[in-house]
């Protein structure tokens, strides 16, 4: 077995170029916009014959178009397909949506509910809110797990080792107040699972801020959680404990409904 990034092992017999296909997918599908042969090939750290051979192969079985120009590539909607099963309407989906809805209902503000996944956090379901100006994340976004509300509760909640290989790629300073001391990092991780919540004050980008809880599902296990993001302008600090006051009440009684507390 061979170690790689996160503390995830893989066999050593796996396949090197299936792995770099992957990852061609995962960078096309993280661009907001159309890529080219040479940003791909610059991305995975290839050439451009072989970053070209990845798109093809991507192309043949569905998952990447070429554009018009035959210079850009996108995703198609066939990758839906392979999400489909993860955030289907059965029983678990439809307690966590109708959470997010009686938050965003009380409070007015969009309410998200996110995984981890790996080295992020990703948004797996959404409440649309009443409010004009808000913070648009999307369905299928990664955050990153030191600098926002809802990764560091996951982190809280999660293994240590999980802690320490974060710390160990590097927390890099995104935002103003981007907690960049590993001591610091650990210690607030502490604290938040003392006190059952994380708030993201300018941390994650200069103009929001955050708060995120956790959600306890089968065996106290916490594989992901809410969060409500809005501008600082309006998320001051009596405006984040009050949302902590609405979402706890919440995602106490999702936790209790998803088997996680009794």
């Amino acid at each position: 077995m061979a170690d790689t990034d996160f503390g995830v092992s893989l066999d050593t017999n796996v396949s090197a170029t299936a792995l770099k296909a992957l990852g061609v997918l995962d960078f096309v599908g993280e661009q907001r916009r159309p890529v080219t042969v040479a940003e791909v090939a610059s991305a995975i750290g290839a050439d451009r014959a072989t970053a070209y051979r990845m798109l093809m192969t991507l192309v043949q079985s569905g998952y990447v178009q070429k554009e018009a120009d035959a210079k850009h590539y996108r995703l198609t909607f066939k990758v839906l397909s392979l999400a489909r099963q993860l955030v289907g309407e059965d029983e678990r989906a439809r307690h966590i949506l109708a959470c997010l809805r009686r938050i965003s209902d009380e409070t007015g503000e969009t309410v998200h509910y996110s995984m981890l996944e790996r080295d992020a956090a990703v948004l797996v379901f959404r409440a649309k809110g009443s409010q004009r100006v808000a913070v648009d994340f999307q369905i299928g976004d990664r955050s990153p797990l030191h600098c926002t509300s809802i990764g560091k509760v996951l982190l809280a909640y999660h293994d240590k080792r999980l802690t320490e290989a974060v710390i160990a790629s590097g927390l890099a300073k995104v935002a103003p107040n981007t907690v960049t001391d590993p001591d610091e990092l650990r210690r607030s991780l502490v604290r938040i699972r003392a006190e059952g919540y994380a708030f993201d004050d300018l941390e994650f980008a200069p103009d929001m801020r955050c708060i995120a809880l956790p959600v306890f599902e089968s065996g106290g296990e916490v594989p992901g959680g809410i969060a409500i993001s809005g501008p600082a302008s309006r998320f001051d600090l009596a405006k984040l404990e009050a949302l902590r006051d609405v979402a706890m009440i919440h995602a106490t009684a999702l936790s209790r409904e998803l088997g996680g507390l009794f």
